[in-house]
């Protein structure tokens, strides 16, 4: 069978090693590639310095190994490619939709507490907004670059300007925000396809607005359920979620056998005797049939 043109990616942060719910993205984000004949990329973020764990990059690409997951070109990782969201963020600038912001996060939470409801979503007030469109210094390091979100804004249903306003591509130490770099890393690996936890989904609209003011092809989105624990609290590492290491095939295979329940591939436990290899070829004959009812 000839390859086709799909390539998508699966891109973990390393502030900690992989958990049952980063399984089910990366299988999903996996199967998706596969069911496509198509190519899976790897991409680790590891821009938030501070957040860090300097060992979990290796051990997250030994763990998607022991599921069988690896990178069908070399794996990149976002740390070594800070001159791209500079040229990106400069061609923004170009366009006159940046400007630095000095607030402290202590003023924008004082605001908050005195005109917002608690549960509320904070949208940035605008203190240092200009009123008129101009080049910005973005070499100023004294404090963060925001980027002007227009009036009217709307991309699939969210008003960008109003529920999100205008937000963060450069934090006030230098760290470039997750919504540009990923999107110009997303072009720079040429990603057709995106499948990613539907916590990221609220993200998809900035994202989308980026790629076109850099003048960008956007990707297809696809979000999926998110695994929780038995409180009803997504899977994470904020909320303990525990690590997985399989030490063989079958603890693998459970694990696997978990995924196949959350993602309702319908696939029967697999018996002690059974491969990874199988497992796999069964999922991707699964997943082409499941995604029909997406």
């Amino acid at each position: 069978m000839l390859r086709s043109s799909y390539r998508g990616r699966f891109a973990p942060s390393p502030t900690g090693l992989l958990h049952a719910g980063s399984l089910v993205t990366a299988l999903a984000s996996w199967l998706d590639a596969k069911a496509a004949n198509g190519k899976w990329l790897i991409r680790i973020e590891d821009l938030d310095t501070p957040r860090i764990d300097p060992q979990a990059s290796e051990g997250i690409l030994q763990q998607l190994a022991l599921f069988g997951m690896k990178s069908d070109e070399k794996v990149i990782f976002q740390s070594q490619r800070t001159s791209a969201y500079e040229n990106a963020l400069e061609k923004l600038n170009q366009s006159k939709l940046l400007y630095v912001c000095k607030c402290s996060r202590k003023r924008i939470a004082e605001f908050r507490s005195e005109t917002l409801s608690p549960g509320s979503e904070m949208v940035y007030p605008g203190f240092c907004r200009p009123t008129l469109n101009t080049i910005c210094n973005v070499s100023n390091r004294s404090g963060a670059i925001r980027v002007k979100i227009p009036e009217n804004t709307i991309i699939q249903k969210q008003q960008i300007n109003q529920e999100v306003g205008d937000f963060v591509l450069r934090r006030n130490d230098g760290i470039y925000s997750y919504q540009l770099a990923v999107v110009v890393d997303d072009h720079f690996q040429e990603i057709t396809h995106i499948v990613r936890g539907q916590d990221l989904e609220s993200n998809t609209p900035r994202q989308i607005w980026l790629q076109e003011q850099l003048q960008i092809p956007t990707p297809i989105y696809r979000h999926i359920p998110l695994l929780k624990n038995n409180v009803g609290e997504k899977l994470s590492k904020q909320t303990k979620a525990p690590i997985i290491w399989p030490k063989n095939t079958v603890e693998t295979l459970e694990y696997l056998h978990q995924v196949n329940l959350h993602l309702g591939l319908g696939l029967n436990q697999a018996s002690e005797r059974s491969t990874l290899a199988e497992w796999q070829e069964q999922a991707i004959k699964a997943w082409t049939n499941l995604k029909k009812s997406f």
